[in-house]
């Protein structure tokens, strides 16, 4: 029996650009990066020089606390470039790509008997085993401990997200191979969160073997965190692991053709997209694949020259990436607005904005729901009092008080941190508060303050 859920906190920004479903390029990519900086409290320890050769699938790097993770290249080719930072941190491991990819094939048991050991030795010999996220923290999971449920999440609701249904619905019978051996690695149950607006087109709305639950309301809905928090809260001392449903399809391919295949369709949508469509890529392709659909120069915003913005992920919680930067290990989404970098004269007294999206009613936006906006980075003012306003409430589905939340990390008062829901949170989570808040705090930095100070008190 499905569960259906409704969330009537949230928002849903209404941007212009939204890719269309066709896939108008397949990338055969020139230079790959693996970027440690991907991955929260990873300290990373070399495992390739360069010059090497290497094969999808050969692990490029491990955590240097748990060596057993090991993190694969996602193509054959060739070590071109190990780029360090300050005090030698350790930045990207960059891939020469071959044309055609070369697998390493792992010998396979009969997945219909094999056992919970067998399923992890895997995931972590093909490098796999970081597509697995642990909550609380949203690190990459530990292959020794036993999480109570696995998450994934069927929909994506951020602006612009790539549609799932589309990226997925050739990779059913992988999807359903995944999630067997998912199975095997809790006592718990896998939980699987669609869109009530799509369900039945999903996938993932005909796996056996997991509960599904049906989610209906806005952004962010799509949100694993906010699934976990309305389907089993998590108390301290429980963990739940997550897995995306792109990776989840990869997990399946592994067991299915035993290689490494990260193989993905990623989308380039926004208002500064000439043509939004979807790319066949792989994760830690370069960004300069997707130019062609980018508009070129700059765009002018009140008589000003604005440069473009590329986010790799989406608006409210991707990475600002420049044109020789590479797409996030998790992302499927490339997202191109302005730049904020401009100036409105008298901006703030100006009453009838009929191209400003808000969520109040100071604006007209909400006497055309329909309408998609052409939006960008400026932030509309500057850094105020942080005070209580009971916007951030409005826009997060969670039972938990965020503004207090947010003011016992900026106090680094670990026992409120703990009481005020800590462990149920991370970045993308309240994302929203961000957009929405007149003070114009940098909300995410906090959380990621505080789940920093909460690892570092486990250690």
């Amino acid at each position: 029996m499905l569960q259906h859920i409704r969330l009537n906190r949230g928002l849903d920004i209404p941007l212009k650009g939204v890719a269309v479903a066709t896939v108008s390029k397949t990338v055969t990519p020139d230079t790959i990066a693996l970027k440690p900086t991907d991955f929260k409290a990873l300290v990373p320890k070399l495992l390739v020089k360069e010059g090497e050769a290497v094969k999808a699938g050969t692990l490029l790097f491990c955590d240097k606390k748990r060596p057993e993770i090991g993190f694969a290249s996602p193509c054959s080719g060739t070590v071109e470039a190990i780029v360090r930072g300050d005090r030698r941190k350790l930045l990207e491991v960059r891939i020469k790509a071959d044309k055609t990819t070369d697998y390493i094939h792992f010998q396979i048991p009969d997945i219909k008997a094999i056992s919970k050991e067998d399923v992890i030795r895997l995931l972590l010999e093909s490098g796999l085993w970081p597509v697995i996220k642990q909550r609380p923290f949203g690190i990459v999971a530990s292959p020794k401990d036993e999480p109570k449920a696995i998450f994934i999440s069927g929909f994506n609701s951020a602006p612009l997200a790539a549609d799932l249904n589309f990226i997925l619905k050739d990779e059913a019978d992988y999807l359903q191979v995944a999630v067997d051996m998912l199975t095997k690695l809790t006592k718990g149950s896998v939980h699987i969160g669609l869109s009530n607006e799509d369900y039945a087109a999903s996938p993932l709305y005909k796996i056996k073997g997991a509960q599904l639950h049906i989610f209906d309301g806005p952004h962010p809905a799509g949100n694993v965190g906010i699934q976990i928090a309305n389907v089993s809260p998590i108390k301290k001392g429980e963990i739940v692991w997550t897995v995306d449903a792109v990776n989840l399809a990869a997990i399946g391919k592994l067991f299915k053709k035993g290689v490494v295949d990260m193989s993905r369709l990623v989308a380039v949508a926004g208002p500064r997209v000439e043509k939004p469509c979807y790319v066949k890529a792989l994760p830690g392709v370069a960004i300069k694949e997707f130019l062609p659909f980018i508009m070129e120069g700059e765009a002018e915003i009140y008589g000003q020259k604005v440069a473009n913005r590329i986010i790799s992920g989406d608006v409210l919680s991707g990475t600002k990436v420049s044109q020789e930067g590479f797409l996030g290990y998790y992302d499927t989404l490339v997202s191109v607005i302005s730049e904020g970098n401009y100036c409105e004269t008298f901006g703030w007294a100006k009453l009838f904005r009929p191209k400003k999206f808000s969520l109040s009613r100071s604006y007209f936006s909400w006497l055309t729901p329909s309408k998609r906006y052409n939006a960008d980075a400026n932030l509309n003012g500057g850094v105020r009092a942080f005070v209580v306003t009971g916007l951030y409430e409005k826009v997060l589905p969670m039972d938990i008080y965020p503004v207090f939340l947010l003011k016992a990390i900026l106090a680094e008062n670990i026992e409120e941190m703990e009481r005020l829901g800590i462990f149920e949170v991370v970045e993308e989570d309240l994302a929203l508060c961000e957009y929405v808040c007149p003070s114009k705090i940098d909300v995410q930095e906090i959380v990621a303050k505080g789940i920093d100070i909460m690892i570092k008190d486990m250690e």
